[in-house]
């Protein structure tokens, strides 16, 4: 006899957990108001956005790349690719931002993103000296708007791409040279560096160069499974050293060198060394998984601020659980999840920055670009993050040793 049998009491069946509900059926929820999900709020907050940008932009790209064929009904489709459409089409810049092939316009916008194609510090897997190319391609994937911040970059900011330092192969230290001379212009212009690398040897050149252009204290908030801060590996300054030699500068003091992420079996016992001389702060996985992302984040910016005029971020995207970010020389498990990683960089930049570094994104070991994504993320987050809440250009307060770089003679 079936326990479905009509013979078989109701109350039986129900105890039995074999009473089939009516599909139809929903339970009420009289107290829910659809209007008070984040959802709906983003949705309104939308409606509040400006679009004069994007109709400039149309309207640049129809006399740009003429006007498209007369059997199209959308006349605002010209008949090159010019600007963000299509996504597939054009010739990539992060988030197919204006090329400012004259550096010395560079002061005439918010931000600037400059790449970094370098991995003569690696020391294992070489490759991240494709990471600029890998993260523009990925970048085209983007819209300028995100929903959930209710942010437009396009509309709230000006964003351009600067393009690639020469840097070169053979020799780190005059690359470093280079990079710090290139980031040094981009901060003496007003325009917030966002530098794309290349290995983590890049930190020290590109702090740097933003110190030289002030005499105010900088503290960095650096994202990573590994500890980079001893004075050399193989007798060079490699990806492993950078915060040695950053925190060797007059106004980048280590105890305002906050590390979070660290763990694992892949950190030097000669930089924990140097961490523990130096008194810097270590916050490792677990300690965020204890204190949560929120307490982690404000802990880190209490320690990162502390008699600090402005703070410098470094992401290695290796911090990320290896999992997500296969593309990488050094992988590690047990790193940040993608949502906690852009949770945290979010919650650090909200109170402003003076650069951003995204480093160690290695294409030749990437896997349908996923980490070349994420490193685009978290860019667009953080300057989501410094429109939303007004801090876009209060790092211009602390350029007061502004330097001059000279250009080349005039070409007719």
């Amino acid at each position: 006899m079936s326990l479905f049998d009509r013979s078989v009491p109701a109350t039986l069946q129900r105890a039995a957990g074999l009473v089939r509900r009516d599909p139809t059926t929903r339970q009420h929820h009289p107290d829910f108001d659809k209007l008070q999900l984040r959802g709906w709020k983003a949705a309104e907050k939308e409606g509040a956005l400006p679009s004069a940008a994007w109709e400039k932009e149309k309207a640049w790209a129809l006399r740009m790349g003429l006007t498209g064929s007369d059997s199209l009904t959308d006349k605002s489709i010209p008949t090159f690719a010019r600007g963000e459409l299509p996504h597939y089409a054009g010739i990539n810049t992060f988030l197919k931002a204006p090329y400012i092939e004259d550096v010395t316009k560079v002061g005439a916008y918010d931000a600037a993103v400059i790449g970094i194609p370098f991995d003569g510090g690696t020391t294992y897997r070489p490759g991240t000296r494709f990471g600029p190319q890998g993260v523009r391609r990925i970048s085209a994937l983007y819209t300028p708007y995100n929903y959930e911040m209710g942010v437009d970059l396009r509309e709230q900011m000006t964003l351009c791409d600067v393009g690639d330092i020469f840097t070169i192969p053979a020799n780190i230290e005059k690359t470093f040279d280079q990079i710090t001379r290139a980031v040094s212009h981009v901060a003496s212009s007003g325009a917030l560096p966002i530098m794309i690398g290349g290995d983590h040897s890049i930190g020290f050149p590109c702090v740097r160069g933003i110190a030289q252009c002030t005499s105010k204290r900088i503290g960095i908030v650096h994202f990573d499974r590994h500890i980079d801060i001893q004075e050399k590996d193989l007798d060079e300054r490699m990806h492993t050293t950078p915060w040695f030699h950053a925190t060797d500068l007059v106004n980048v003091p280590a105890v305002n060198l906050v590390q979070i992420g660290i763990g694992g079996w892949q950190v030097p016992r000669e930089g924990v060394e140097v961490a523990r001389e130096r008194n810097t702060n270590i916050f490792t996985m677990r300690d965020v998984e204890e204190l949560g992302l929120a307490e982690t984040a404000a802990r880190a910016l209490e320690l990162a601020w502390k008699d600090a005029d402005a703070v410098y971020i470094s992401f290695d995207i290796d911090s990320v659980d290896c999992g997500f970010v296969p593309g990488t020389g050094w992988p590690e498990p047990g790193g940040f999840l993608p949502r906690e990683a852009l949770e945290l960089v979010s919650l650090v930049a909200k109170e402003g920055i003076c650069g951003l570094e995204v480093v160690e994104v290695s294409p030749p070991y990437d896997c349908s670009d996923i980490t070349a994504l994420l490193a685009t993320r978290v860019i667009v987050d953080v300057l989501g993050t410094l429109v939303s809440h007004g801090k876009m250009g209060s790092h211009r307060s602390i350029i007061d040793k502004p330097v001059s770089i000279p250009a080349g003679p005039e070409v007719e």
